[in-house]
């Protein structure tokens, strides 16, 4: 029986939808399904950020099997846009990686509701609003792969992130509860929790922040875009096709789950 070959975590043909696919982990994901054969529709805040130096500098902005889509996936509408346009030009999707995130830190006694809701819109509102509009979709083509970028923090907490830990928390329990009425139509819904990660997230953290993080991590250094890439590809890939509701966790010893 012969081992698995790189062409094996193939997704050639498909069509991917990955939002804040303009920068950071969003911008690799982005290179990645298309070289591996997916066509892909980055979906990010606005022009800014398809301009941004993640994006051209990995050729989303000029390659001619990606599209971008401007979309704030907390408003429900721009989002309706979204799902409307996906299925009239495209026929639906069959790949989404729910990847568009923001963070903060303030101290709970000083968080405001509107830090809070900023971040819960985002974080678990959004991947909510974008799953659901294109998950039709996939039900009526009866396949599909769905992909929500969680965070270890939901598993191990963090001083001045209880908005951000709840977030992500809430997209590891979106995720299971999903999985279990997606799989018997043919879907596949996981998530993955990276580690800090090199990104513009990250370094917007304060100094303090970023070096206690750094100094607890066993791998004695933060993670790259492309750390998280492979195990999204995995899962997006017919390799990933027994995984359901499950949380990958490539986190540099961050967390032990």
């Amino acid at each position: 029986m012969g081992g698995v070959e790189m062409t094996d975590f193939s997704v050639k043909g498909r069509k991917a939808l990955v939002t804040g696919g303009a920068r950071g982990i969003g911008a690799a994901v982005s290179e990645i399904l298309l070289r591996y054969g997916a066509s892909v529709i980055v979906c990010d805040q606005n022009e800014a950020a398809w301009g941004s130096e993640d994006a051209v500098s990995r050729g989303l902005t000029k390659h001619p099997e990606c599209l971008y889509f401007p979309c704030d996936i907390s408003d429900a509408g721009a989002v309706g846009k979204l799902g409307q346009w996906c299925e009239s030009e495209l026929g639906g999707v069959d790949i989404l990686v729910n990847c568009a995130g923001v963070d903060d830190e303030v101290d709970f006694h000083a968080m405001g509701v509107d830090r809070f809701d900023k971040i819960i819109n985002v974080n678990l509102r959004g991947t909510f609003l974008v799953t659901q509009a294109v998950y039709q979709g996939m039900m009526r083509n009866g396949s599909g792969r769905i992909i929500n970028i969680a965070s270890q923090l939901a598993y191990k907490g963090s001083e001045k992130k209880v908005h951000y830990c709840a977030s992500k928390a809430g997209v590891i329990g979106f995720t299971r509860a999903l999985a279990l009425e997606a799989a018997p139509h043919g879907i596949n819904v996981n998530a993955v929790a990276p580690g800090p990660v090199e990104t513009r997230m990250l370094s917007g953290l304060s100094d303090e922040w970023r070096a206690k993080k750094l100094h607890s991590l066993p791998i004695g250094h933060f993670g790259r875009v492309e750390d998280i890439c492979a195990t999204i590809l995995l899962l997006a890939s017919d390799q990933g096709a027994f995984y359901v509701g499950q949380t990958l966790s490539p986190n540099g010893g961050d967390v032990f789950l």
